[in-house]
């Protein structure tokens, strides 16, 4: 019996024995765009960036006149409506009462007295956000977009699932009397990382991520010292 040397560090060379990698905000599988990961010690700066309870933004695709089961346009058909009554400017006063709502909701899960100078200065700051668990919400609302029957919207939102964009996309076509389904969600913002931060697929090499962890280093510092 001959031992088996292929994996004897004197024959394999130096090589980590354990990396942990963390992921931070999860995407499901129908969205794309920014998804953090933390690498070794930055499993714990992930801890502390869902601490601050960052913003993230989206991009959010939809088509009216029609509904589907799980309210994007590949689940299974429920309904077809009308849709040509259906105006910019009308979208755009539903997206004004959603994000009207909203804020509302922001402020009362923020427990902050909004009569004090402390609430002066975090609104000043844009910092104003639930520090605690609180039910989606969403910051800010924008059509991007409208050329019937489809449209886009900029979501900026705390707490939220992909699947819960998805409805709004389909209660914004029940309140403009039709219906809609979320044909993309993409997510262009997670807290202090953007677009031009991420890594596409063909750059998933050690090279190109320490450079990204290196050049993102100042901002996460940055915004943790502003926010904790």
């Amino acid at each position: 019996r001959v031992p088996v040397l292929a994996d004897h560090p004197l024959v394999r060379g130096p090589r980590f024995t354990r990396l942990k990698v963390g992921a931070g905000h999860r995407l499901d599988t129908k969205a794309s765009g920014v998804f953090v990961l933390g690498v070794g010690h930055g499993n714990k700066l992930l801890t502390h960036l869902y601490n601050c309870h960052l913003t993230k933004v989206y991009t959010v695709g939809g088509l009216f006149g029609k509904a589907t089961e799980d309210f994007s346009d590949t689940g299974k058909l429920v309904e077809k409506t009308t849709f040509d009554h259906i105006t910019r400017e009308k979208l755009e006063r539903i997206l004004a009462v959603i994000q009207g709502t909203n804020h509302k909701a922001l402020l009362m899960y923020s427990n902050i007295d909004m009569k004090t100078q402390e609430a002066y200065e975090l609104a000043v700051n844009g910092l104003i956000r639930p520090m605690g668990k609180s039910p989606p919400i969403i910051t800010a609302i924008r059509c991007l977009q409208f050329a019937l029957p489809e449209f886009q919207l900029e979501i900026h939102c705390l707490h939220e699932t992909q699947q819960y964009l998805r409805k709004i996309v389909h209660e914004i076509g029940l309140e403009l009397k039709s219906s809609a389904v979320c044909t993309q969600v993409r997510r262009i913002r997670d807290g202090v990382f953007t677009l031009d931060d991420a890594l596409l697929r063909t750059q998933w090499n050690l090279q190109s991520i320490q450079k990204a962890i290196e050049d993102c280093q100042l901002k996460v510092k940055t915004e943790l010292e502003k926010t904790l």
